[in-house]
């Protein structure tokens, strides 16, 4: 009994002496050359197992983020190299394409390498586009760089101002020779030829215009006729008092003229035209019929006491250039008129009485537009109203003008003419009548 106890005491104590050493060879970096401190595990103790895995685990997984990381930051580091290689270029290959375009455009711009002074001929559309403008001069090989010249329009503010027409211009213009060119229409070769003939009213100058070419719109043309916009011009206009009261303001000072208008012309331009021509006749000396020297319209009506204003003589032009069958007869006109305009109440002339402003603006009944009624009635109608009418009836030419400022000294008050233009003059009612009756024969 002894020796078995003695037996089991002896296998308890070996069992209590037994320890399972384990060796830990390998470090953070995976090196299985490096000891560790060993780790000591009682064979009887799971928990302490699954603690050591878990560090092990632990290690092997920082491990792997720390190479990641490592390798991440390597590429990272190279793309940026290859980032900034490119940006490089890409900054040089912007910078050598922007040169060379200004480069370009420059060129084109001051005409560098165009130096042929060839003519060509381009036609500009109605109302056309800065891109047709720019095409245009590139298909005829005014310009080489359209987008540039459009640009260049865009900055300068011109691209509003193109108008249509044929234009003559030379190969080696630069932008702003040839945009002068464009806008000013002084290369313009299509230009027309019109003659207008003194006595035609703004409707019938309308008329021909468009007829000939000259004019397009015809609507703006009569609106323009009958406004302002030339009064800051043209002290002669914003002279009239009654612009409001008549059919067109400008009727009476479109002088008759022969006249080179381009095909299609501004409405503004043309009437420019007129307004320029008529300043300039009535500011040039004038042969004056029984005056040795030479004046202005201006001047003779101050050296001849004329007691009507410019406008007014106008006015009186008008009727004579409208009424009288030849110069001298004009003469005669323009003295009844006078003597009538001045005639007291026991004359029974008060009215001037004129057929040739019974319809205006209309020349004749028939022209009379359906639109303005059967019972139309003009408000020049000197049948109806006394003195003047309210404006010029036609736009008469220079002799008609002499007419109104120098009549002949008469003591005519009535005239009358026969189908061959043979003129008929008296002094009293029953002369006229007397006259009247004998055309009729």
């Amino acid at each position: 009994m002894s020796d078995k106890n003695s037996f089991e005491e002896q296998r308890r104590r070996k069992a209590a002496n037994f320890h399972l050493m384990i060796q830990d060879n390998y470090d953070d970096e995976g090196s299985d050359t490096v000891e560790s401190e060993p780790a000591e595990l009682n064979s009887y103790s799971g928990q302490d197992v699954k603690a050591q895995i878990e560090r092990e685990s632990r290690h092997a997984l920082k491990k792997k983020m720390r190479a990641e990381k490592k390798e991440l930051k390597a590429k990272n580091k190279k793309n940026r190299r290859i980032f900034r290689l490119m940006w490089i270029a890409s900054v040089l290959l912007v910078g050598a394409m922007t040169a060379v375009f200004i480069i370009t455009g420059m060129n084109d711009l001051l005409a560098v390498n165009r130096t042929s002074a060839d003519k060509v001929k381009i036609q500009i559309p109605k109302d056309p586009t800065l891109d047709q403008i720019g095409d245009i001069l590139k298909e005829n090989g005014i310009i080489e760089q359209p987008y540039y010249f459009k640009l260049f329009a865009k900055i300068t503010k011109s691209e509003g101002d193109f108008t249509q027409g044929t234009y003559e211009l030379s190969k080696n213009m630069d932008y702003q020779a040839i945009i002068t060119n464009l806008e000013g229409s002084s290369s313009r070769t299509d230009t027309v030829e019109v003659t207008i003939i003194e006595g035609l009213n703004v409707v019938e100058i309308a008329d021909k215009l468009q007829s000939e070419g000259a004019l397009a719109d015809v609507d703006k043309f009569l609106e323009l006729c009958n406004s302002n916009k030339f009064d800051s011009d043209f002290d002669f206009l914003a002279d009239i008092k009654n612009g409001s009261d008549r059919y067109y303001k400008l009727e009476g000072y479109l002088y008759p003229d022969k006249y080179q208008f381009y095909l299609n012309d501004k409405p503004e331009s043309i009437i420019y035209k007129f307004l320029n021509n008529y300043e300039v006749k009535i500011s040039e000396k004038q042969d004056w019929s029984g005056y040795d020297k030479l004046r202005s319209v201006k001047k003779m009506m101050e050296d001849s006491d004329c007691e009507y204003s410019l406008d007014e003589i106008m006015n009186i032009a008008s009727i004579i250039q409208a009424e009288a069958a030849n110069v001298k007869d004009m003469y005669y006109v323009s003295s009844i008129l006078h003597n009538r305009l001045t005639a007291d109440s026991s004359m029974g002339v008060s009215n001037l009485g004129l057929d040739s402003t019974t319809f205006y603006p209309y020349r004749s009944k028939d022209k009379i537009p359906q639109s303005a009624g059967s019972d139309y009635k003009s408000r020049y109608d000197t049948y109806e109203k006394a003195g003047l009418p309210e404006g010029p009836i036609c736009n008469p030419g220079m002799e008609a003008i002499k007419a109104a400022i120098l009549p002949y000294d008469t003591d005519y008050y009535f005239f009358c003419h026969d189908s061959d233009g043979n003129a008929y003059y008296a002094t009293t009612i029953y002369e006229h009548e007397q006259n009247l009756a004998s055309i009729e024969e």
